[in-house]
């Protein structure tokens, strides 16, 4: 046997708190608002529907005949993100802004700490069916491991390299992987590849929210480091068993083995995908599985993809805060004054921006619109609105694109730049398509007319003066401003009032409908 379960030995030092970034503490934390808790037995081919459109979180004492643990859909909720970082939702982006500024400390524990290979699986212990992977959609070509984040080492810079892929079971020992869209491990796989030599990899399976959206950011440093900052804590990590990554001590599972060298060879999917239609089937490089290792009571995890109920999907919702992170940062350089960004998770979570801008000069709303173009290749429509506008609120876009664009004026189309091959709307194979932005802020210097204000009701919160007269002789004034200068509270006689004044002063309007004495007394027949 190949199985090895080390007896708990205590740490000489304390180098790390195993349990702070714990999936299963994290899952224990949750309120009945954000957890659904099934204990009854459920077979696997039961466990996508539990999921499908679901806004919770859903855990599963019982899967398979094994009866193992099971949690999805745990980042599928702006909320339940926020919580991981132990904020308001409305402070998530701001808060993860705030810890990529940090310095990173990276902690490596030795394998006899790491509560990750508590238990040890090698040879034909190590057998990939023996997991809780379930078919998430009724055309995907088998059950695939969902919520896997690779870690793989750059043989250039000897960073390691963390990322989200998707694992298809081929077999007790070997899976497919997407390496077909544009990213590092596919740069990283290909030059080592050409050399003929295998790259080693490992999958963590189970790990804490943060953890995740440190694996979807895209930036030049070792990424180990990403998870260590948004983290704001240090990173316990251990050397794998038959490779040498690191890896966090502190995850539920991790499937260690190497991509071989032969290329994109293998079909690999159907799969339903983060924009919520199936990928097709692709040539692929293949998994090969040597070691699984995992705690003693490890939690297993899956994560929701597709489907219709796009925006309650882990993807869309990782996807969404990665893209406003980049998005922002970008901006930042390219205009003075961005107030809010908000990428819709209905679209995948980076398909459709919108931004809320203070324009400080004339140009600044396209500024930012071909700043958005640049910073994200999958950024495809741009929405950009002053900041009275509530880009969370679907009904105060659909009004500022009602009434305050103009497509002859405002309408900037852009074609032949990178995208997202994955975009259904493509066809032919290509890899360039059109960005269109859409400047729905007012022209530069006329958002302070009379007709560019939002009606809402009186406040009567103006002066108060002896008389009706008295208050027109300080100045023009609307009506809400003649009831509060009298107390006013009907009006009517005010308008007696004003008509009486009408007579004997002469009253007028200005521009915007302000009634002042006028300078002359008014003939009257």
């Amino acid at each position: 046997m190949n199985v090895v379960e080390k007896p708990k030995v205590p740490s000489s030092q304390e180098v790390a708190d195993f349990d702070q970034f714990r999936l299963r503490r994290f899952i224990d934390s949750l309120p009945a608002e954000e957890l659904e808790v099934r204990r009854d037995p459920t077979d696997l081919a039961d466990v996508a529907q539990a999921f499908e459109g679901n806004a919770k979180a859903v855990r599963f004492h019982a899967v398979g005949p094994e009866r193992q643990e099971l949690v999805g859909n745990v980042c599928g909720s702006r909320s339940r993100l926020a919580l991981a970082f132990g904020v308001a939702p409305d402070a998530l982006r701001a808060e993860v802004q705030r810890r990529l500024r940090s310095k990173p400390e990276v902690l490596e524990v030795s394998r006899a700490e790491a509560p990750v290979q508590q238990v040890v699986l090698t040879g034909d212990d190590a057998d990939l069916t023996t997991l809780p992977v379930h078919l998430q959609h009724g055309a995907d070509g088998a059950p695939f491991i969902s919520a896997s984040t690779d870690f793989v080492i750059d043989p250039k810079t000897g960073w390691t390299n963390v990322g989200m892929r998707r694992l298809m079971l081929r077999g007790r020992r070997e899976t497919g992987i997407d390496l077909v869209a544009p990213s590092d491990l596919k740069a990283i796989y290909e030059a080592t590849a050409a050399t003929g030599q295998p790259l080693p990899v490992s999958f963590v399976v189970g790990m804490h929210p943060i953890d995740h959206i440190a694996a979807v950011m895209r930036l030049p440093v070792d990424e180990l480091g990403l998870l260590a900052v948004l983290r704001d804590a240090p990173l316990p990590v251990v050397k794998c068993v038959t490779n040498d990554i690191r890896v966090p001590a502190d995850a539920e599972w991790v499937l260690e083995g190497y991509l071989d060298a032969r290329g994109h060879v293998e079909a690999e999917g159907p799969y339903g995908e983060f924009l919520g239609y199936y990928g097709a089937v692709k040539r692929n490089p293949v998994f090969h599985l040597t070691a699984i290792t995992r705690r003693r009571d490890a939690l297993f995890q899956t994560s929701t993809i597709g489907g219709r109920s796009l925006g309650r999907t882990d993807t869309a919702q990782l996807g969404s805060l990665r893209s406003e992170i980049l998005i922002m940062r970008a901006l930042e350089i390219a205009v003075r004054e961005p107030v809010a960004v908000y990428v819709t998770t209905s679209s995948g979570g980076s398909f459709n921006v919108r931004i809320a801008l203070r324009q400080r000069v004339p140009g600044e709303a396209r500024n930012a619109i071909t700043a958005c173009f640049g910073a994200l290749a999958n950024c495809k429509n741009v929405f950009v609105v002053d900041p009275d506008i509530d880009i969370f609120n679907d009904e105060q876009m659909d009004w500022a694109l009602a009434t305050r664009f103009q497509p002859d004026r405002d309408l900037i189309v852009v074609d032949r730049l990178r995208t997202l091959p994955l975009d259904p709307s493509l066809t032919g194979g290509v890899r360039v398509g059109a960005k269109a932005g859409y400047d729905l802020t007012w022209p530069f210097g006329t958002g302070g007319r009379l007709e560019a204000r939002v009606p809402a009701p009186p406040t009567f919160t103006g002066n108060r003066f002896p008389s009706l007269e008295a208050a027109l002789a300080d100045g023009p004034k609307f009506f809400e401003e003649l009831m509060s200068a009298v107390g006013s509270r009907d009006g009517r006689e005010v308008v007696v009032a004003l008509d009486a004044l009408r007579q004997s002063r002469g009253i007028d309007r200005d521009a915007e409908g302000r009634y002042f004495i006028a300078q002359t007394p008014r003939k009257t027949d």
